[in-house]
């Protein structure tokens, strides 16, 4: 109905006004039958989850995924590190959600500017925000600001192939770098900087990234935490996957895991394993240094401090002291005693934040998360994944979150009789402003492109950096 409305007033008026005239028509008119319309904002894990669970639960649901890029997946295309292929293939399911004739997806729309929050919520039943976390955390030291220090966000984003980092200014010639945090973005860092590049040249690692660390000097990584081994962040397989780095040797220091055998036993079986595995490299790597490279592991440090006049030349750190009974819940207290590493590069990866992407989203900006309890943020406004919870877990913490906030959703917006014009009205905005709009079929158009010029060059694909490139490949 709507879409022969616009051909009625087809051009007869100004633009806004045809806006209008569709827009009461259509509210007047309509007999179509009530159907529920949800809009996801972000195509990342969390997007997809939840939209898999609401074509699960209603029959009838019509849900449009909305990205502020030309291209889907999130995290999966530009978090997972490219010598990770098997973590990707969550990617033919998120595919499959995305070509159910239920669901549409919208690319290169900007939401806070494209369009707004309060405008999605009169054109659906219900919106869901997904947009996940796009900033990192700042140490606020001095010495931030000098030249190399990285952020390890825009650094996993450069090697991963996010349009907004394709330029980071980053010195590899040099031969000491230390990485700020021991999560497991931590441990990707540290991986990439030491692994053979011939390991990666199979991988879909963008092509300027490899180019540049084909002629990296680093040969010494420093992977710098405030507590101590039991209270470390990273998993078991990947310290596994990094330690068994070939032509790469492991140095412990024996000091920080002083007393940790005796503790081993009272420990949970993941803690346990995970420990056992740290004192067995600690064993076998004794004093060798022999290798080309190397990874120093460094507990109860904190960095005060980048050191260095306009380039890094060195941080100070201070050494901290564990305060508190329970191990889990220990935290770091600073002593009186201070060391320096001297290091050309320092990467910081203490975790990352959300943004408030629209006034109108009630946002606590110490957490860097959307206010929300349990999902919900305001009547039909909800949110999920790290947008909601801060950046927390892995996929499968996000997946679980929000299959659980799909269910609210669905549960909510069940009764509802109201009719809304879903993306019709969004879509008419759209072409108002002038936004190109990109179908799953014109990503389909980019992710050809980017497989074949991968095969190329033996990668499983070559990523496309530049939006320009990809709006004029999506639009042919």
């Amino acid at each position: 109905m709507i879409n022969v409305l616009r051909c009625l007033v087809h051009g007869t008026t100004h633009e806004e006004m045809k806006l209008d005239l569709v827009r009461s028509c259509a509210r007047l008119l309509s007999t179509e039958q009530r159907i529920p319309k949800v809009c996801i904002v972000g195509a990342g894990p969390a997007g997809f989850y939840a939209a898999q669970q609401l074509l699960k639960s209603l029959s009838d649901v019509r849900v449009d995924i909305l990205e502020k890029l030309p291209v889907p997946f999130g995290l999966v295309r530009f978090g997972v590190a490219p010598d990770h292929p098997e973590v990707k293939n969550v990617i033919n399911t998120f595919h499959k959600t995305a070509t159910n004739p239920r669901v549409q997806f919208l690319g290169n729309i900007n939401v806070g500017t494209d369009v707004t929050i309060d405008q999605l919520r009169e054109f659906y039943h219900a919106v869901l925000l997904t947009y996940g976390a796009e900033k990192d955390r700042l140490l606020s030291i001095p010495g931030e600001d000098l030249n190399n220090v990285i952020s390890g966000r825009r650094f996993v984003g450069w090697y991963n192939g996010i349009p907004a980092d394709k330029d980071l200014e980053i010195n590899l010639d040099v031969e000491e770098a230390v990485v700020l945090g021991q999560g497991n973005v931590a441990i990707d860092i540290a991986r990439i900087l030491l692994t053979p590049v011939d390991k990666l040249k199979s991988t879909d690692i963008t092509s300027y990234a490899l180019e540049q660390l084909s002629r990296s000097k680093v040969r010494k990584v420093s992977l710098v935490g405030r507590r101590g081994p039991l209270q470390a962040a990273f998993t078991i397989a990947e310290l596994r996957e990094l330690i068994k780095l070939e032509k790469c040797k492991t140095l412990w220091q024996p000091q920080d895991l002083t007393g940790i055998r005796e503790i081993v036993p009272t420990l949970p079986r993941p803690r346990k394993r995970l420990t056992e595995l740290i004192l067995k490299s600690l064993d076998e790597s004794a004093c060798d240094s022999t290798h080309a490279k190397q990874l120093h592991p460094i507990f109860l440090r904190g960095p005060v401090q980048f050191r260095g006049t306009r380039e890094l030349e060195g941080v100070k750190l201070a050494v901290n002291r564990l305060r508190g009974d329970a191990i889990r819940d220990q935290v770091a207290e600073a002593t009186s005693e201070f060391e320096t590493i001297s290091c050309g590069l320092a990467l910081r990866s203490i975790g990352y934040k959300s943004v408030q992407i629209d006034s109108s989203i009630p946002f606590d900006w110490t957490k860097g998360r959307v206010k929300n309890a349990l999902g919900k943020v305001h009547d039909n406004l909800y949110s999920a994944g790290w947008a909601a919870t801060g950046p927390i877990g892995v996929i499968l913490s996000t997946m679980t979150n929000a299959f659980e906030v799909g269910k609210l959703v669905c549960k909510e917006i069940a009764s509802s009789n109201e009719r809304k014009a879903g993306s019709d009205e969004l879509c008419e905005i759209l072409r108002l402003k002038g936004v190109q709009i990109v179908s799953y079929k014109d990503w389909e158009k980019i992710d050809r492109v980017e497989q074949e010029r991968g095969r190329q060059v033996g990668k499983p694909r070559e990523k496309i950096v530049d939006v320009t490139e990809m709006l004029e490949i999506a639009a042919k």
